[in-house]
């Protein structure tokens, strides 16, 4: 008896749906391949291609090899402005995280009133263009016209100066936590929401108080969202760009050239027209924020499998 055909034409029918099903699917990413590869990809490339060149006024431009790095390496304004945006991350993202953290768990409990318009009052000045609140936030310590002098000369205490060279980090620390809160706080806010709310009750039943529940169940179950904060705060504080470049105008005194590797790399590049060293600088600022990025992941996985062999 033979076998129908009815099957093997399904099965072909089948096969050239999923063709083109795939090809549609091809179609609709390439855009952002294209995109992705235009501007960003090339750039790399053409970077790197210039981080191994110099130019010179006799014989112009010349392979130098891997000199620029060793050079950079050499830099002591270059290693001060790591230094500068290293002491940033330490004290400004944990601060940022940690307040962003308090503020998506008091929001999350439901003991806040008003928590639709708190959570968008926090997460406003996200909304605000980094140039606009660099700007604002300029105004406000300015120690001539600022409201805070001001108010300070008012009830007779001395004008503070937050743009002198022994503070104008920490004002940037203050202006980029302003910013950036209300992100990282929905972030934790929203996952917060996905946790199964029978945990919750489990918990009540066994007696535990607000604070015990988000220290031993709330805290644990969002660690993946807190991690993606961290890391993405990272990869900001090293690129530190708009504040210093701004506050120089006001402050040009606190704030050199060199203040932060990007900010460094910037003048490199477009005030002192050394593009090849500032193509280097930009390489070497990407390595350090992949290798610290790489650390802070790894610690955290093998802080998560010590936990597993003692639970």
């Amino acid at each position: 008896m033979s076998q129908s055909p009815l099957p093997e034409a399904q099965r072909r029918r089948a096969g050239t749906i999923k063709r083109k099903q795939q090809r549609a699917a091809y179609l609709f990413i390439l855009p952002f391949f294209i995109v992705f590869t235009a501007m960003l990809v090339v750039p790399l490339i053409y970077s790197g291609y210039l981080s191994l060149f110099e130019s010179k006024l006799i014989g112009g431009e010349q392979f130098a090899g891997l000199a620029n790095y060793a050079r950079a390496l050499m830099d002591p304004d270059f290693l001060a402005s790591l230094g500068r945006v290293a002491l940033f991350l330490v004290v400004q993202v944990p601060i940022m995280l940690g307040l962003a953290l308090f503020f998506a768990l008091a929001l999350d409990s439901g003991r806040a009133r008003g928590s639709r318009s708190i959570r968008l009052l926090i997460f406003m000045p996200y909304a605000v263009p980094a140039v606009v609140a660099t700007l604002m936030w300029g105004y406000l310590y300015g120690p001539d016209f600022g409201p805070i002098a001001q108010v300070a000369r008012s009830v007779g205490l001395g004008t503070p100066d937050f743009l002198s060279p022994g503070s104008v980090l920490g004002s940037m620390m203050n202006i980029v936590t302003w910013e950036f809160i209300g992100y990282n706080m929905i972030i934790m806010y929203a996952a917060l929401r996905s946790i199964p709310a029978e945990l919750y009750e489990a918990a009540e039943i066994d007696g535990a108080g607000q604070f015990r529940v988000a220290w031993s169940i709330k805290i644990p179950a969002i660690r993946p969202a807190i991690m993606l904060t961290i890391i993405f705060s990272i990869i900001g504080s090293f690129q530190l760009f708009n504040e210093p470049s701004l506050l120089n105008t006001i402050a040009p005194d606190a704030i050199s050239n060199s203040f932060t590797p990007n900010y460094y790399a910037y003048n490199l590049a477009f005030i002192n027209q050394e593009l090849n060293y500032a193509a280097a600088i930009a390489f070497l600022l990407g390595i350090v924020i992949a290798v610290v990025s790489y650390v802070v992941q790894l610690s955290e996985q093998r802080r998560e499998r010590r936990e597993r062999r003692l639970s």
